[in-house]
């Protein structure tokens, strides 16, 4: 579907020592024809004049933040033109209705709860992030560079298109594969930058070890966790961090991408059982718009797949180019409808629809077990890397930031196997439900990132709280409690809607010991070894309702 079916390996480590070099030196450059002495004019490393320099104090916003979620307070350098005169938006934007291929924003109105500032004396202890890649070319497997191919030469050869495609006629397809565009590398950048401000301080600097983060040997996942590091530390971060990148090809253990470790995963993904809601849900909000576009195509029989495909080629070439054409062939119901096309597809993907959904995200789950509690992974009937977990080297779990960069279905399977029911709502094919709360654009847009932070408090913090100063807002007679405190894009889940353990509260918190107990029949609940591997027959959309094989 979204992952690419061949990967090419990378140089998983590099070397280089940089020798030191004095403020006049020269270098010789032999020829054929002369030898030539000059100044080495582009030297950057090691910085020889760089005038006076004082790091100051790491800032800790996520801890010292007062303000609540109410928007966005700066307008950031935005390059991509999404503003275009879409037909029944009435100032919604259609970027936050394109499924997994929206450009990175934090949703307005959340996941239920209101953001609360941390109580005076209450303190994050480690936060745990899993972050999605940023904007990239489309993957392989979508066929987009066909289809381009295609119109291209049905133009070349005469083909004359007309009213809203006639821009087809002087159109050439100039997208890449794969890897990521300048908008995603701004979006990861980007995403550095906003951890940095919000956990800087947690990042122990008088430490005699690195911090250790991890990626796959993808090369858009590679780039995407090197941009992040930049915008976190700095382009010197690798002073500060090693990066692992864990092998991402089929058969090999990863928890960043579980479904390449999973056969039956794998077998789903290819099966017309996991297509036909796909398909039946595409033929029928793409219907009417196919039947007019095809009028206007000059002969050449548009279908529903050329209507999907020109969708696609909207989110794709806005993220690369900055604008695209296509997107103003839709309304604005299109886009939600292609949206809601997007989370049928990962909800049978990888979500609670999925037969595999629990067994694909629960490795990544038992390592945030294992890290919070302080050991090495000891379980080994999962897709977990063993050879990477049990090695502190390579699996540390003293430090007070975890950096991890997966995959969109990734993260989903994540939130499956921790068992978010608030996400398990019922994707008719009928159409959106008006309860829905799965949304994959809101979920998993590009460069989308779960945060999860532990939380040390002096006493209790009341369930119902208080609003305005948070400098009493604690139990009295209490002790000392610790929380886990989930935000999905910026975002508070509130646990107590997928944890009947976790009790209400404003906040969304739970207590962590409360939190751990309930994960503690998670690797149990996703029956690994028989979703990814067992003989069982898989049955129709909409009798696997919990992420397990029904």
């Amino acid at each position: 579907m979204r992952f690419q079916s061949s990967l090419s390996a990378l140089t998983l480590a590099v070397a280089v020592e940089a020798a030191a070099v004095e403020p006049r030196a020269t270098t010789t450059t032999t020829s054929t024809s002369s030898t030539t002495t000059g100044p080495n004019w582009f030297q950057t490393t090691p910085e020889l004049y760089a005038g006076t320099t004082e790091t100051g104090s790491a800032p800790f916003l996520a801890e010292t933040n007062p303000v609540t979620f109410t928007g966005v307070s700066y307008t950031p350098n935005y390059p991509l033109q999404t503003s275009e005169p879409i037909q029944g938006a009435n100032g919604q934007n259609i970027f936050h209705w394109m499924g997994n291929l929206s450009p990175y924003y934090p949703s307005v109105d959340g996941f239920g709860v209101e953001e609360y500032p941390l109580p005076s004396g209450t303190n994050i202890t480690q936060m745990h992030l899993l972050q999605r890649h940023g904007s990239r070319y489309p993957s392989s497997s979508e066929g987009l560079a066909t289809w381009g191919e295609k119109i291209m030469n049905l133009t070349a050869k005469g083909t004359k298109f007309t009213d809203n495609l006639a821009f087809l006629n002087d159109w050439s397809y100039g997208l890449g594969l794969e890897i990521l565009v300048a908008r995603g590398r701004q979006e990861l950048f980007d995403s550095g930058i906003l951890n940095w401000y919000n956990y800087g301080k947690l990042y122990n600097s008088s430490s005699s070890h690195k911090l250790v983060a991890r990626t796959t040997t993808e090369d858009r996942m590679l780039k995407s966790a090197e941009n992040f590091l930049a915008g976190f530390f700095g382009l010197d971060w690798t002073e500060y961090a090693n990066l692992l990148p864990i092998i991402e090809e089929v058969g090999y253990n990863n928890s960043l991408i579980g479904m390449y470790a999973c056969d039956k995963a794998l077998e789903w993904e290819e099966s017309s059982l996991m297509m036909e809601p796909i398909e039946e849900w595409m033929e029928t909000y793409l219907k009417d718009i196919t039947a007019t576009l095809k009028k206007q195509a000059g002969g050449y029989d548009w279908t529903v797949a050329d209507s999907y495909d020109a969708q696609a080629l909207c989110a794709y070439e806005t993220v690369s180019f900055g604008y695209s054409p296509f997107c103003e062939l839709f309304d604005f119901a299109h886009w939600k409808d292609y949206s809601y096309l997007i989370d049928i597809e990962f909800a049978v993907m990888s979500g609670f629809a999925s037969p595999a959904g629990r067994a694909q995200g629960i490795a990544w789950v038992e390592e945030f077990l294992a890290r919070v509690q302080g050991h090495l992974l000891t379980v080994t009937d999962t897709d977990a890397n063993m050879t990477l977990d049990t090695n502190e080297v390579t699996f540390p779990t003293d430090q007070t930031l975890y950096f991890d960069f997966a995959h969109d279905a990734s993260i989903v399977s994540t939130l499956t196997a921790f068992g978010f029911e608030q996400f398990a709502g019922s994707l008719p094919v009928t159409g959106p439900p008006a309860d829905q709360e799965f949304f994959t654009s809101k979920i998993v847009p590009f460069a989308g990132r779960i945060n999860i932070e532990i939380i040390r408090a002096p006493h209790k913090v009341p369930a119902k709280r208080p609003t305005g100063s948070q400098a009493e807002a604690y139990v009295a007679g209490t002790s000392e409690t610790y929380y886990v405190h989930f935000l999905l894009n910026q975002r508070t889940l509130p646990l107590h809607s997928s944890f009947t353990g976790c009790e209400y509260r404003d906040d969304g918190w739970c207590e962590l010991d409360t939190f751990l107990a309930i994960q503690k029949d998670s690797l149990a609940q996703s029956q690994f070894d028989y979703a990814c591997n067992g003989n069982y027959t898989f049955t129709s959309y909409g009798t696997v309702t919990n992420g397990v094989p029904a």
